[in-house]
């Protein structure tokens, strides 16, 4: 049976679809990216996704934007790319907090780091640090232990996303000390409430805390690393302070909704690898206290899995529970 007029002009309109899409997806990107970060300025993230931003911008040609989204540990963010077409042009900067710690420690997660997103890339991964005020007589984790059991509620933390707070208690579970959590929506939120005295300690990415540590507007009292970092080999680790178990680092990674084509996926992967592999950003990477997590988008996705499986160990053995 030869097809109808109508079958006919259904095909033809499906086919100009097919062709409209692929034309679009070859010429991909035709204008600016923007890259959606959970945290606020002069934070880690922020940093991060700024470097990676340029790179990409020259890389492609187009301009891209950095955009803020702080607040509700990432979630505001990550519901803004799932909520944006899924054509890449809105990329996630998302880190351990958004993909590994909020489907263990959140309750109703609106968005599934899964299912609703797929990586691109690794980008760094660096430790955490525990800081606190330089005129405070908490010179070092000794007597952030001792202070903290001094006092029934233990003494405030600052955090600002649900990965250092996870951080923050499994301390707590391991040196069996009390502690209240403050929560900010970024690292320089934080850094003022410890230089005025509001909070006692704070956790942070080392790469928002050193140059307030540098100008000794804040304490060093420890790093979260298997090994000293060798940029600041005066800085101890929790491992040798006599916390064994505790190993952390924080990692950063760049995702786009899960379906955007292939094609357009392919060239962001295939551009973040050539970036990657320039000594220029393993230059920067190292500048600024992390190690390159270079892993592909199948890697990463592994990645992404098994820390997962990890903070749930951790959160389990911290009583945390989804809230």
């Amino acid at each position: 049976m030869k097809p109808t007029w109508l079958k006919k002009c259904l095909w033809l309109g499906l086919g100009l679809a097919w062709a409209a899409q692929t034309l679009a997806q070859s010429a991909f990107p035709a204008r600016a990216l923007r890259i959606v970060v959970p945290t606020t300025p002069g934070s880690g993230s922020d940093v991060t996704a700024r470097y990676f931003g340029e790179q990409i911008a020259a890389a492609l040609g187009v301009g891209v934007v950095i955009e803020n989204r702080p607040g509700g540990n990432g979630i505001i963010a990550a519901m803004a790319v799932k909520q944006a077409p899924a054509d890449g042009y809105t990329l996630f900067l998302g880190t351990n907090t958004h993909l590994a710690v909020n489907p263990i420690v959140v309750k109703d997660l609106p968005y599934d780091p899964v299912k609703d997103l797929k990586p691109i890339t690794g980008l760094a991964r660096g430790m955490m640090i525990f800081v606190g005020n330089p005129q405070s007589k908490i010179t070092n984790v000794a007597d952030l232990v001792k202070a903290s059991k001094a006092q029934p509620q233990g003494l405030s933390v600052g955090t600002y996303t649900a990965g250092f707070h996870l951080s923050a208690a499994w301390f707590a579970s391991e040196s069996s000390i009390p502690f209240v959590n403050v929560s900010y929506k970024g690292a320089p939120e934080v850094f003022l409430g410890l230089m005025a005295g509001q909070l006692e300690w704070g956790v942070s990415d080392l790469i928002a805390a050193m140059p307030q540590v540098k100008a000794g507007k804040l304490r060093a009292l420890a790093v979260s690393g298997e090994a000293r970092h060798p940029d600041y080999p005066d800085i101890p680790t929790l491992k040798e302070l006599g916390y064994p178990n505790y190993v952390n680092y924080t990692w950063t990674t760049l995702y786009v909704r899960s379906e955007t084509p292939e094609p357009v996926t392919q060239k962001l992967v295939e551009t973040l690898q050539k970036i990657m592999a320039t000594q220029g950003t393993k230059d920067y990477i190292r500048s600024i206290g992390s190690d390159p997590l270079n892993l592909q988008a199948n890697e990463m996705r592994q990645f992404q899995r098994s820390e997962t499986e990890r903070f749930k160990r951790i959160a389990d053995g911290a009583g945390i529970r989804p809230q």
